[in-house]
């Protein structure tokens, strides 16, 4: 059996190394390496994928959320919602823009934000909603839409995990992660779904003044060059990473539906489990598994058997943002996010990607059972 890594980019990159090669070697050919075509092409087909109006490329996906928000001219002092289970990027452009994160508690059964929850948080210094689409599936977007509707709130999604996924709307429209709130921000490190082979991200905006303005702020606050009209930054997709996205998400269909695969064998292998809770498909979302991640009892200790046998296993996130030492706020004491404090004491994220096969997803879901025994 092959060596179980929780994610295996060098097999795939074999699978499409004559692909890749060759969007490389164009590159260094060219040498044109900031702002290249491919950086177009690219966009051009991620805009068709998810049927956005305008994709604006940069850095990362940490650089999308803060471009976003300083195109929608946020203040210092500005509250911004966001769940307090997520990854501390989302809260950490908040901060370095001098706003004032503002926690929700999350689903303990979809780890997305608790919607419900939102409307009791708003103030009259509330200025935005962060939905972040965790481990692969979107957030409940549309009671977070009206909400934002009612007190005229931005809504930018942060979908770093999730491109790809689909939101089916009472009215059976479908929208892609991403594409609903007014602005929506991905990331493309290599272990995302469709990852580069350094750092990348892109912004998602639905209208067209939006779309200069953060293509302006990415680009050093100009739209003519040396004519600097706004505060921006520096945060470029460089030309050889978008030469690798481009060939990569021609796969990305194919990616994730292997990665469902795979998380249907684990739900068939696990869910008699009464120690094991498998994760749960939101009605009117597809999933596309950036993570499988369970809820389970003496997490901890599950975790050291797995490794004691081969198995690497993740816990995304062991630290509740509002115990972050950065983020600490008064009245966010213990007990303030209970179900968000829980999964961090629960959680446990399984190898999952492309490159899986029957003999080791036996193998793994064989070592949990063993464990339960």
């Amino acid at each position: 059996m092959n060596k179980i890594v929780m994610v295996d980019l060098q097999s795939q990159y074999f699978r499409i190394k004559s692909e890749v090669d060759a969007a490389i070697q164009s590159v260094l050919n060219a040498t044109n390496f900031i702002q290249g075509p491919e950086v177009k092409e690219f966009t051009d087909a991620l805009k068709t994928y998810v049927d956005a109006e305008a994709v604006i490329p940069c850095a990362n996906g940490t650089d999308a959320l803060q471009i976003a928000m300083m195109a929608l001219d946020l203040k210092p002092g500005d509250e911004v919602i966001l769940p307090v289970h997520t990854y501390v990027a989302t809260a950490e452009v908040i901060a370095l823009l001098q706003l004032k994160p503002v926690f929700v508690d999350v689903f303990e059964d979809t780890f997305n934000i608790n919607h419900a929850q939102i409307e009791s948080r708003i103030t009259a210094r509330t200025k935005a909603i962060v939905p972040v689409h965790l481990y692969g599936q979107c957030a409940d977007m549309e009671p977070i839409l009206s909400v934002a509707r009612k007190f005229n709130l931005h809504v930018i999604e942060d979908a770093a995990q999730a491109l790809g996924a689909a939101y089916t709307f009472g009215d059976g429209s479908v929208k892609q992660a991403g594409t609903m709130g007014v602005v929506g921000t991905t990331s493309f490190f290599p272990s995302k779904n469709l990852g580069c082979y350094g750092d990348g991200g892109a912004i998602f905006a639905r209208e067209p003044g939006m779309a200069e303005k953060l293509h302006m702020i990415a680009n050093h606050g100009q739209r003519v060059k040396y004519h600097h009209d706004i505060i921006g930054v520096n945060s470029r997709l460089d030309t050889l990473q978008a030469a690798i996205l481009k060939v990569k998400i021609k796969y990305l269909k194919e990616y994730t539906s292997r990665r469902n695969q795979v998380a249907d064998f684990y739900d068939q292998c696990l869910s008699d489990l009464k120690q094991v809770n498998i994760p749960k498909r939101a009605i009117n979302s597809t999933h596309v598994f950036h993570q499988y991640t369970l809820r389970v009892e003496r997490r901890d200790e599950l975790k050291i058997f797995l490794e004691q046998r081969g198995i690497p296993t993740m816990i995304y996130y062991p630290v509740p943002l509002h115990f972050q030492k950065a983020y600490a706020q008064p009245g966010y004491g213990e007990g303030a996010f209970p179900v968000s404090e829980g999964l961090s004491r629960t959680v446990i994220s399984l190898p999952i990607h492309t490159e899986m096969n029957e003999e080791q997803l036996t193998y793994i879901c064989s070592a949990i059972k063993e464990f339960y025994q």
